[in-house]
Parts: C-alpha cells; structure tokens; sequence
C-alpha cells in the first residue's frame, strides 16, 4: 500500500472514530441534552410550588378569627354578677361559637395529611382546595336542607338555630380550617389575615410603606390581602342578602374550585444552584 492509500486510511478511520464519539449514547450526554420540560405529570404535581409566585391564588382566599374571643366572653359572662343572679344559660350565640371553634380546629387537623405529603407540594394545595370545596358544599346543602333564613333580623335572636344550620356551620368552618394551614404553611404575608388584626399592625410598620415609587412585595401583599378581605365581606354580604345563605355557598364552592385549578399554574420552585 502507498503512502498516500495509507494517509487517506488513517484519515477516514479517525473521521468514523470522531462520528462515534459524537453519536456517544452516554447517559449523562443524553440526559443533558433532554428538554427539562420533558417530565411527567405526576412528577409536576409532586413538585413544591414557588411562594413567591403564589400571590394570586392566595388573595383569593377569605379567612375568619374571633372564634376564641366570642368562646371566652361567654365563659367570663358565665360568673358577672352575684350567685344566685348569673346569666348561666348556653346561649345559641356561644353554641354557635363552640361549634365554629372546635369545626374549625378539626378542618386545621387535616392540614396535618399534607404535613406528611409535602405543605407546598402542588397536588397537596389542589387536592386541599378541592377538599375545602367539598366541605363548602356540604355546608350549601345543609343550609339549604335546614329551612331557616340567612339573616336574623335581631342580634339577641341568631339565624341558625336547628340541628341542620349547625351542620351547616361546622363543615364551614372546618374547610375554613382547612385553608389557613395551607396558607401558614406557604409562609407568605396573606397567612397572616388569619389572625385580621395581624396583617394591619405588619402592614403600617412595614419599612417599606411609604417608598410609593418602589414596589415592595411585603408591602403590596399586605395591602392586597387586607384589601381581598375587605371586598370579599362585602360583596359576600350583598350576595347573602340576594341568595340566601346556601346561594352563597354555592358561588363559594365555584371559586374554589377556581383557586384548586389555579395552583396548576403556579410555577415551581427554582432549582437549587
């Protein structure tokens, strides 16, 4: 063979080598050049959503406090006065409360299943809003069911007197429960409206609150969220005075689900550098 057939052999050989190692069916090579994208749905819903990121779903949210307050101005009324003259009686105004506040302890307790699955793990938030939803129309129908009005017409004589209305009122506030673990868990500036007087005190101390040409997220999350709480009362209550109590439930039940299906959307965490 010449030199020339030689040098071309060589070259040709080289060529194919440098094909092969280019074509490598390396697993890392191949993993790296995969899309991250490419993941599975259950992978997805596994996944931690970004808090940062969840600043609408949880504006959507409602919560509720003063269950312990009214609890314990029941119990104080129990020893006003002298023996013998002490209003003792189980007002259907501190039932009520009673009912609230333990409903509302047990609908926390379930934030303890997502404790174990992962707080901030998409699927948990949606399946937990879902859950709250159930709760809600559970809640709808047993108002519905129980024939007494939406509103009382006098504070000393409540709305919600029969067995039903009570049923009605504990599955409420056990999906009310519900909500405000999810949301302490997401740590974000919209827990705190589960305590109301929370997200006042944080937002006028803010540092931030008069920077007007800067956008300070603890500042504007605060405002948002006292602001939500603020028109969601009021548009509730011009809904309740339309619908009645079960109507409302109902519209309750649908944003829900809204809120559910929104967690979807929220992106993820960002990876770890």
């Amino acid at each position: 063979m010449s030199q020339n057939e030689k040098a071309m052999a060589d070259a040709s050989q080289t060529t194919s080598r440098d094909r092969s190692e280019s074509t490598s069916t390396n697993p890392k090579d191949i993993e790296r050049v995969q899309p991250k994208q490419n993941t599975s749905l259950l992978h997805y819903l596994n996944s931690d959503v970004n808090p940062a990121e969840t600043t609408w779903p949880m504006a959507a949210y409602c919560f509720m406090t003063g269950y312990m307050q009214v609890l314990a101005l029941a119990l104080a009324r129990l020893f006003e006065g002298a023996p013998g003259f002490r209003d003792q009686t189980f007002h259907k105004a501190d039932q009520q409360a009673l009912c609230s506040l333990l409903s509302f302890q047990f609908g926390a307790f379930l934030g303890r299943i997502g404790d174990r699955v992962g707080a901030q793990k998409r699927s948990w938030l949606i399946a937990g809003t879902f859950l709250q939803g159930l709760l809600g129309m559970a809640a709808a129908i047993a108002f519905w069911k129980s024939g007494q009005p939406s509103l009382s017409g006098e504070r000393e004589l409540p709305a919600w007197t029969n067995a039903l209305t009570f049923v009605g009122l504990a599955f409420m506030s056990a999906s009310l429960g519900l909500q405000g673990i999810q949301a302490k868990r997401l740590n974000t500036q919209f827990g705190t409206t589960i305590v109301l007087t929370t997200v006042w005190v944080e937002l006028v101390t803010d540092p931030g609150l008069f920077k007007l040409r800067k956008r300070v997220m603890t500042r504007d999350h605060r405002f948002i969220a006292a602001g939500a709480l603020f028109l969601g009362a009021f548009v509730g209550r011009a809904i309740l005075a339309k619908v009645g109590t079960a109507g409302t439930m109902g519209i309750s039940v649908g944003f829900r689900v809204i809120i559910a299906l929104s967690w979807m959307f929220v992106p993820g965490k960002p990876p770890r550098a």
